[in-house]
C-alpha cells in the first residue's frame, strides 16, 4: 500500500509553521491542502481537547465568512492535536494564504463571547470549549508565524 504524503513529512524536524501538504486535482478542479501546524510534533504538547475545539469553531467561522469564504472547503484538526487542515478549492502556495491565516488568528485573539455553534443543537460536544486556551494556543502559532515565516517541510 502506497504511503500518504503527510506520513512521508518528517515530523521529528517538523516546526510551527505554515506549509503545502498537497495539492489534489480531480478534472478541472483543484484543492489544496494546508498544514498549519501549531505545535512542534512529539517534542511539545498537543494542543488540549476544548482549545482545540473552540479553534475549529472560530477558525472555521471567520474562515467562512473572510472575503475567501468561496475558496474554503475545509478548516479542522488533525488527529494527532498538533495543528489545523486548511483546504481551498484553486492551487495556492502557503505565502498567498499567510495574511488570511494571521487574520484568522487576530479573529480568534479579539473574540470575545459566546462561541459560534457552541450549544447542543450545533455540535454533537457543545460543552468543551476553553477560549482562553484557545488564545494561549493562537497567540504562540502567530508568534511563531509572524517570526519564523516557515512554509517549507523540512527534510
Amino acid at each position: 500500500m502506497e504511503k500518504i504524503a503527510s506520513f512521508q513529512v518528517n515530523h521529528l524536524n517538523l516546526l510551527p509553521g505554515l506549509y503545502t501538504s498537497r495539492i489534489d486535482r480531480s478534472g478541472g478542479t483543484a484543492v489544496t491542502t494546508f498544514d498549519l501546524r501549531m505545535t512542534a510534533p512529539n517534542r511539545e504538547p498537543v494542543l488540549d481537547q476544548p482549545a482545540l475545539h473552540t479553534v475549529e469553531h472560530l477558525g472555521a467561522t471567520f474562515l467562512r465568512n473572510s472575503a475567501r469564504k468561496d475558496e474554503v472547503v475545509y478548516f479542522g484538526p488533525m488527529g494527532c492535536r498538533t495543528g489545523f487542515y486548511l483546504l481551498l478549492f484553486g492551487e495556492h502556495a502557503p505565502e498567498e494564504v499567510f495574511p488570511l491565516v494571521l487574520e484568522m488568528c487576530d479573529f480568534i485573539l479579539a473574540f470575545e463571547g459566546e462561541i459560534p455553534g457552541a450549544k447542543p443543537e450545533e455540535c454533537g460536544n457543545f460543552s468543551e470549549q476553553n477560549l482562553s486556551m484557545a488564545k494561549y494556543y493562537i497567540a504562540r502559532y502567530r508568534e511563531a508565524l509572524s517570526t519564523h515565516r516557515r512554509f517549507v517541510y523540512p527534510k
